[in-house]
């Protein structure tokens, strides 16, 4: 059964997907039912195909995702969103949930990711490094500054002593790549990851202020899972060989 994936409309989760979810049954201590999974939208291909994985290796299992902002998921989560593991792209994001008791288990890192500038094929644009951030007639594309992405994007942006000037703020990174595949922007910054994922879509420049807002990603079990073991399994999935092979294949960092 492939992972099925939840997207965000306000605070409804709407499942897509070609069936009915299996529901998550009552923790029986045994692997075994439904989980729902919020992720940082910059593990949308990773996660997914984790979870597939985990799928193939316990029969039986459905894991079902939420990708958005991970400052989204955490209030959403602060809010009492039902969901079995929170998987963020910044320690602060994680942090909110512990402080609110969504999540009471010790979060694990688990990959790490540093910023990319992204073009479209052929760079058009011709943006050379962060300075072109700043030029008039460029088109930029941002993520806005409280979601992970953003704040590392300030972090960059303030090493190099350049004030972009961005044409679009976008609520998570995949909408910022968006603008770039489209051809909308001449440049955006994004996780190197997603300049991975994106295939021939998009070219990618590094730039050596990159090092200077590494994000770790942590993940932890939600205290109120509904399906605490499969949760438990699915961390410890992620955490495996083989959730640390995908991760580094698809250009993380690895802890």
């Amino acid at each position: 059964m492939r992972a099925s994936m939840l997207v965000t409309a306000g605070a409804v989760l709407v499942l897509v997907g070609c069936g009915p979810a299996t529901p998550s049954t009552p923790d029986s201590g045994e692997v075994g039912g439904g989980i729902t999974v919020f992720a940082a939208a910059s593990l949308t291909e990773t996660f997914t195909r984790l979870g597939e994985d985990f799928e193939a290796a316990n029969p039986g299992t459905e894991v079902r995702f939420n990708f958005a902002a991970s400052s989204a998921l955490a209030r959403q989560l602060g809010q009492g969103a039902p969901a079995d593991v929170f998987a963020s792209a910044a320690p602060a994001n994680m942090k909110q949930v512990t402080d609110t008791g969504a999540v009471t288990d010790t979060p694990t890192t688990f990959a790490r990711n540093k910023l990319a500038i992204a073009v479209p094929k052929g760079n058009p644009g011709k943006i050379a490094g962060l300075a072109d951030f700043a030029v008039a007639d460029r088109k930029i594309a941002l993520c806005a500054e409280q979601v992970p992405c953003g704040a590392a994007s300030r972090k960059v942006f303030d090493a190099a002593k350049v004030t972009p000037a961005p044409d679009t703020l976008e609520q998570d990174v995949k909408a910022v790549l968006t603008k770039v595949t489209l051809g909308e922007v001449d440049g955006a910054l994004v996780y190197r990851t997603d300049v991975r994922a994106a295939g021939g879509e998009v070219e990618g420049i590094d730039f050596a202020e990159a090092g200077q807002a590494v994000n770790d990603y942590p993940i932890a079990p939600v205290a109120q899972a509904r399906n605490a073991a499969t949760a438990k399994a699915f961390v410890a999935f992620v955490l495996s060989d083989r959730g640390r092979s995908v991760l580094d294949q698809a250009g993380f960092v690895l802890p």
